[in-house]
């Protein structure tokens, strides 16, 4: 178990917090590129306990500022975009997307006070058909080239969840938590194989599981009885590596963001810049009723039609409560991998506390894209043909990936 100290040193996302000074120093995506249009060029965003305004100008730049005017403090998302900014609708302070200031119109004819005012803004890019932030010190390092955000070579998919209703770090955890997927997901409605004892699901087909630490993040790896290995990367500090790629961010210390984005190789050679991609976008309808409250006020659907797996993970987290009670909880030795993350993650604070770099930040602009697809090493370890290595867990061999990746799940947990 933690102290409130420390579990508070996991979870919390503001501005001075030790966990929000490490997530500063990461790119964070906030948004679905499509979102923002022409007719629609303005958009609240909660990001790390902070309130901002995405916002499009009329020249296509795209910022990131603060929600609340420096003048009298009214909301930018109500802002008129114009060439040069955004211009808050109360008293039509201007706004650049650094935050500079351009006009105040009521001033007198001549005055620079404009030049004495400042909004907080920060850094945004376009990627694999996201707007991405950046609130760390600067200058910013380059978003990670992950092979699933940076390939050139085929095309993606966005899928868009309801927002969790919990700290992050619940999710995080549940990446490097190999035994969950045998016992909570032992119940998947197409398998033709069921478990004797509901009790222990599929744990007794499992050999070991166990963990590695890599360059930007920490591998889980699961090795079945009938010879089958399978392994996937939990990437620090928020994303988790399966079929697809799970994105999560912190809105703040008890909501998060979460996407996945699935990535299929083009069969005809055809190429897509990622920096103007425009991928398929699926939006999930909401998993609990009423979709606004939380345990035990909510009632979840277990059996989640677009997705049973998620839907199933989704209540394990929210209902652990907004911020999981680490003080009162009984680690055991099967949560070797939640251990391993919490060290890490204790370990990558005190690095930026130093003013050093953390685990997978990366400042060089031309860093070859990262693979995290393992399918060639996976028959490597297993000692079988790439092609008949299976990521699914006995009993549920018959349910297509296809299926479950449209899903929005594409892979295990």
């Amino acid at each position: 178990m933690l102290t409130k100290e420390q579990n508070d040193t996991l979870t919390q996302v503001g501005p001075g917090t030790p966990g929000g000074e490490l997530l500063r120093r990461y790119w964070h995506p906030i948004s679905v590129a499509a979102e923002l249009t022409d007719k629609q060029p303005t958009k609240f965003i909660r990001l790390l306990g902070e309130d901002l305004v995405l916002f499009k100008d009329k020249s296509g730049n795209v910022g990131l500022i603060q929600d609340h005017c420096a003048h009298r403090g009214a909301s930018l998302i109500y802002g008129r975009v114009e060439e040069r900014g955004i211009s808050c609708a109360y008293h039509g302070w201007l706004y650049d997307t650094k935050g500079d200031c351009l006009e105040c119109p009521a001033e007198p004819a001549g005055s620079k006070f404009h030049l004495t005012v400042k909004a907080r803004a920060y850094p945004v890019q376009r990627l694999a058909g996201f707007y991405w932030a950046y609130l760390g010190p600067l200058p910013a390092p380059v978003i990670t080239p992950y092979d699933v955000l940076a390939r050139t070579d085929g095309r993606r998919r966005i899928t868009v969840f309801p927002n969790l209703d919990c700290n992050w770090f619940a999710a995080a955890e549940n990446a490097v938590d190999p035994w969950h997927l045998q016992i909570l997901h032992q119940d998947q409605p197409r398998a033709t194989r069921r478990p004797a004892n509901t009790t222990r699901g599929y744990v007794d087909d499992i050999e070991s599981a166990t963990f590695y630490l890599t360059s930007y993040g920490i591998m889980k790896k699961r090795v079945y009885t009938n010879g089958k290995i399978e392994e996937h990367p939990m990437i620090f500090p928020t994303h988790l590596r399966t079929g697809s790629m799970w994105l999560r961010t912190p809105i703040d210390d008890t909501h998060t963001l979460q996407w996945t984005v699935g990535f299929t190789a083009s069969e005809d050679g055809s190429t897509v810049d990622p920096r103007t991609d425009e991928p398929e976008v699926t939006y999930l309808a909401p998993l609990k009723d009423p979709p606004d409250e939380i345990h035990p006020n909510a009632r979840y659907n277990f059996y989640a039609p677009w997705g049973q797996i998620l839907a199933q993970d989704n209540v394990m987290w929210e209902t652990q409560g907004p911020v999981s009670n680490r003080m009162g909880e009984r680690i055991a030795t099967s949560d070797e991998g939640i251990v391993m993350l919490r060290e890490l993650m204790f370990q990558e604070i005190e690095k930026v506390r130093q003013g050093q770099d953390p685990m997978g930040v990366i400042r060089d602009p031309n860093h070859p894209i990262i693979d995290t697809n393992l399918e060639n090493e996976r028959g490597r370890l297993s000692g079988l043909a790439t092609e008949t290595v299976d990521w699914r867990a006995p009993g549920m061999e018959d349910v297509p990936a296809e299926a479950l990746s449209t899903q929005g799940y594409g892979g295990p947990a």
